[in-house]
Parts: C-alpha cells; sequence; structure tokens
C-alpha cells in the first residue's frame, strides 16, 4: 500500500508528541514534524518525530500564526498539513485563530466561546451539573477574598488553578501542579504561597475523594468534525505521578470498561457540540460507589498512547476523520495492556492492590506492557541513553516525593 501523502504537524516537544508522534508511524509509516517554544528530550533525536521550529514567542497569537504560516510555506501546497495542537496553550490559541490558519493546514477543534466554557473550572463543572456527571463539593476563592475564607466542607481539600495556563507560567518556592491541604493552617499557607505569585486567578477548592491512585479512571474520546463520537477508551490508573511538576499526571495505566460512563460520556459531547480529542479524569468515589468528574482536557493526554497501546490507534481515529473524510460509528475500545511511563519495579513497590499487582505481572508475563518512550523502531545511542535516565529518576522522584502534595519539598 502506498504511504498516505500528507504531513502531521504537532504543536508541542513533549511525550504527549512523542506519543502522537508514534501513533502516526505505527499507523502509516509517517514521519511527524513539531513545532513548539523548545526542544525536550522525550522528541530528541528521533527517527519518527523532528522539532523542526523553536519560537520561544509561541503562545503570542500574532507569533503563533505567522509562525505557523511562514512554516506551511515549506510545502507544496497539494501535500495536506495535519497540525495537532498536544497542549492546553496550543488548543487554545488554534481555537482563537483558527480562522487564519484554515488555508493551511486541516485541523479540528471548537470554538474558542466553548473552550472557555469547557476550560474554566467553575463554568466546566455547572455544565457537568446539567448533564447528571458526579463531581466533588467545589467551592473558588480569589485573590481578593482567599484571607480568612470559609470552607463549606471538611478537611482535608484539594486546591488547583482555574487557570491552568497561567498557573504553569507562574513561580513561588515548593510549586505544585495540585495541592492537598491536610488543615487550616496548611490550607492558608499554600494560598499566600499561590497568590504570592504571579498568579492572580481564580482557585478550585474541592473535598478530597478518598482512596489511592487507583481509584483514578482517565477516559480519551475522539469527536469527528460532524460533532459525533467515534472512539470512546476507558483506563485504569496503577500509579500516578507525584513529583511538584507531574502530580495528577498518570504512570501507569490498565484498559477498564464502564457501558453506562460510557453511553453518558457519548450523550454529552455531542450535546454540546464537541469535536477532537478530549481526556477526563475521574475517581471512583468508595463512599457511594459513583464516579467524581475532576476535569476535562480538551486533548489527547500525556498517557492517552495506551489507547494506541490497547489497538485503537489514535492517529488513524484523526486522520481518517480529517484528512480521508471517511465516515465511523462509535468505537468502545477494548483491549489487554500495561501502559507505563515508569520503570515496572515502581508498580509492584508503590501499588498496594494485590489483585491490580497480579493483573499487571499477568500482563507483562504475556508481554502486553508499553512504554511510550521505548519504541524498538527509533532507537539509537541517545535515544537509548536519554530513556534509560529518564526512567532512572523516576526511582528518586517516588522515593522524595510519593504521597507529598503540601507545601514542603
Amino acid at each position: 500500500m502506498a504511504q498516505p501523502n500528507f504531513i502531521p504537524v504537532l504543536l508541542g516537544s513533549d511525550v504527549n508528541v512523542y506519543g502522537m508522534a508514534r501513533s502516526f508511524h505505527e499507523a502509516y509509516g509517517l514521519h511527524s514534524v513539531a513545532v513548539g517554544k523548545g526542544r525536550l528530550g522525550a522528541t530528541s533525536n528521533s527517527r519518527i518525530v523532528t522539532v523542526e521550529v523553536v519560537e520561544p514567542r509561541l503562545e503570542e497569537d500574532e507569533v503563533f500564526c505567522q509562525t505557523l504560516i511562514d512554516f506551511a510555506a515549506r510545502y507544496p501546497k497539494e501535500i495536506p498539513l495535519l497540525l495537532v495542537p498536544c497542549g492546553d496553550n496550543y488548543v487554545k490559541l488554534l481555537s482563537r485563530n483558527q480562522d487564519k490558519l484554515r488555508d493551511y493546514y486541516l485541523f479540528t477543534c471548537i470554538e474558542e466561546e466553548l473552550l472557555t466554557q469547557l476550560s474554566t473550572k467553575e463554568t466546566f463543572y455547572a455544565l457537568c451539573e446539567q448533564h447528571g456527571f458526579d463531581f466533588p463539593k467545589t467551592t473558588t476563592v480569589t485573590v481578593n477574598n482567599y484571607v480568612g475564607f470559609e470552607l463549606p466542607f471538611d478537611f482535608p481539600v484539594v486546591i488547583k488553578p482555574s487557570n491552568s495556563v497561567a498557573y504553569w507560567n507562574c513561580h513561588f518556592p515548593h510549586k505544585k501542579k495540585v495541592f492537598v491541604a491536610q488543615d487550616r493552617e496548611e490550607f492558608d499557607a499554600i494560598l499566600a504561597a499561590i497568590y504570592g505569585s504571579t498568579y492572580q486567578d481564580h482557585l478550585i477548592i474541592q473535598e478530597y475523594i478518598p482512596g489511592d491512585d487507583s481509584h483514578m479512571r482517565v477516559m480519551n474520546c475522539y469527536c469527528g468534525k460532524d460533532g459525533k463520537v467515534r472512539l470512546i477508551a476507558l483506563g485504569q490508573a496503577l500509579l500516578e505521578e507525584h513529583s511538584p511538576e507531574g502530580i495528577g499526571s498518570y504512570a501507569a495505566i490498565i484498559p477498564a470498561e464502564d457501558r453506562a460512563l460510557a453511553r453518558q460520556m457519548k450523550t454529552f459531547l455531542e450535546e454540546i457540540g464537541y469535536k477532537g480529542f478530549a481526556n477526563f479524569d475521574f475517581k471512583l468515589d468508595s463512599r457511594d460507589g459513583k464516579y467524581k468528574l475532576f476535569e476535562m482536557n480538551p486533548r489527547q493526554g500525556r498517557s492517552s498512547y495506551f489507547v494506541t497501546a490497547m489497538g485503537h490507534n489514535l492517529a488513524r481515529y484523526l486522520a481518517e476523520d480529517v484528512v480521508f473524510d471517511q465516515p465511523a460509528d462509535c468505537t468502545l475500545a477494548t483491549g489487554d495492556t500495561l501502559w507505563t511511563i515508569i520503570p515496572k519495579h515502581l508498580i509492584f513497590e508503590y501499588v498496594s492492590d494485590p489483585d491490580l499487582k497480579a493483573k499487571a505481572k499477568e500482563l507483562i508475563r504475556k508481554r502486553l506492557i508499553c512504554n511510550s518512550l521505548f519504541y524498538k523502531k527509533d532507537r539509537n545511542f541517545h535515544r537509548w541513553l536519554y530513556f534509560h535516565k529518564n526512567q532512572a529518576s523516576y526511582y528518586k522522584k517516588y522515593a522524595r516525593y510519593f504521597g507529598n502534595k503540601g507545601l514542603r519539598d
């Protein structure tokens, strides 16, 4: 079969970008190109993806558009360029500037108004309530009322930013992606530290849902440009990352299935007119047996390669819709795989559930284990060295940070 005649252009340079590049390579044998703010190890020295443009000011709208227009000019007009944002910032930029880029790229994205509604946690939870999703008891604080703020529920509580992009760009000592405050003193200290930085937007305060990492569920979906859901894939976390910048990111996942939840999500996405990739975080609440929806990412997640690993290639769903204009029914993904971004030994050291350990051991025995960064068709000395350094670093991270979600190192 002839190689498809299009070029994947990925926005970013992190492990999410590498996972998508690997998906395109596995599906079509294609080499992807990337445009980003910088170069990261995940996409360096690779045969399947090359970071062609580095522009530190890429998050500025005018620079974003001009950079991509200039990049498109490198290629003949008859070769389609499939643009794939792989981070929240790039999704927002593309949504705001989609009309300026449609003459140069193929892509799918939602309108800015819907994206703002979904990306801002206060409005997102209001939308979830309308569609029957359960979520943790939630309140918000602002820079104007956080001092002495009275919580409507008990400790411990989770603290996270409403504006993830603004929070990503702020700095303060002991910064973490998400905090958990055990008492009032810790709560006050965390809020003072955050608002002492450049971050001045709202903070989301939620009740802490009990349960370890294995209570987390991640759902990945793809909605076609016609607004119809084409793919739903559910995974159960074995472990999350616990480093300050990685808290809440999945480190090891096995497939899961819940048809009722899938039906509910399909209805939700189609009723709001969603298009493109979507990634949802749930936690199974042992107190009432219900899934509590935490958040939605309007893109594929850094762990979403687990869907490709279980036999449902993400790149193929996107390309068949946007490039080849192929119709498709909704697929509820099934399959067996252990996806991991960490050494398998850490799974057995830090996962507490013996049944989940046994499941992981069985998948490994059957050689149904996959690490996004370990790709046999993309091996060379430099990537081998990077991979082993990356894996070794996780031993130190888990030993130092496991269970630490407070304002301390």
